[in-house]
């Protein structure tokens, strides 16, 4: 029996309902299946890895601590993207965050293997971190079972009233950041004189700090169509109203300037939504057809 323990913090920290702790609660389910593996989610900062054949870390962040300085066993890293390092004018690392990265450069080469999501990740993991090729596993995500065409009319109508969706809209599924380019998407969609509708748990926060670099896309959307009816911000949706939502959408778009992956744009073919992606790096690897 090989003891494997994966990090219980994306899964119940900020992160939990976003990609990352998605992906980490269903790594965990289905690696449960797998006969003569003990799977076990654990706070890595409390538990003594030395006890497990594996330690997976499920998160990267370049200008944070991410992994330790000694292993006390086999470890795995998982590295979504880099992001904050290919546009470092928006999300600046400060002093202490770029001493962080420089030690991060060293620690991740101790990884006994990185996995990924996107051959385009993968290569950004070689330029920045300068980690050999042949150590980094490329697994791409696939979206949920839940995501399909609906035929129930009853059910869509319902969903469509419990968010108060428009007849014909456009759907932004994600965060508000930088790379995603929501603001050009929202520009768009007032000149074609279509309603947009953004799903995600940050575009409706209102407890978030206004001041952080990294929070400026928002409050620049917030300050321009905070109050535009065209313009309708429905926060997070539970997955089961989530796929009503991809089939009532007359298109779902993905605008952004750089992404990892793009699982929104998979999870929107699935559920049978007409899809328009920006032709850029992973968002081309993941769905352009081939």
């Amino acid at each position: 029996m090989i003891k494997v323990a994966i990090d219980s913090g994306p899964t119940k920290s900020g992160d939990a309902l976003r990609g990352i702790g998605v992906h980490t609660a269903n790594l965990v389910k289905y690696l449960r299946k797998i006969k003569d593996l003990d799977v076990d989610v654990v706070d890595f900062s409390e538990t003594d890895l030395g006890r497990y054949d594996i330690a997976h870390y499920q998160k990267f962040h370049p200008y944070f601590f991410s992994i330790p300085f000694f292993k006390k066993t086999k470890t795995i890293l998982t590295i979504h993207d880099l992001i904050y390092l290919i546009y470092p004018k928006h999300y600046p690392p400060g002093l202490k965050g770029r001493i962080r990265f420089m030690l991060q450069k060293y620690l991740v080469k101790k990884a006994d293997a990185v996995i990924t999501i996107s051959e385009t990740s993968k290569k950004d993991i070689v330029r920045f971190l300068g980690i050999p090729q042949e150590k980094i596993h490329v697994i791409y995500l696939a979206p949920k079972e839940i995501f399909k065409p609906i035929t129930d009319e009853q059910l869509l109508s319902k969903i469509k009233g419990k968010y108060n969706l428009p007849d014909r809209f456009v759907l932004y599924v994600g965060d508000v950041n930088y790379n995603k380019n929501l603001l050009g998407l929202c520009k768009a969609c007032k000149l074609v004189k279509i309603p947009l509708v953004i799903a995600g748990k940050s575009v409706a926060s209102k407890d978030f700090d206004r001041a952080h670099p990294e929070n400026k896309p928002l409050v620049k959307l917030l300050k321009e169509y905070g109050e535009d009816p065209d313009v309708l911000r429905i926060g997070f949706v539970p997955d089961e109203d989530l796929v009503g939502v991809y089939n009532l959408a007359t298109l779902y778009c993905q605008p952004s300037f750089y992404e990892g992956f793009g699982l929104s744009v998979l999870e929107a073919m699935a559920s049978g939504c007409p899809v328009v992606a920006s032709k850029t790096q992973a968002l081309v690897e993941i769905a352009e057809p081939g």
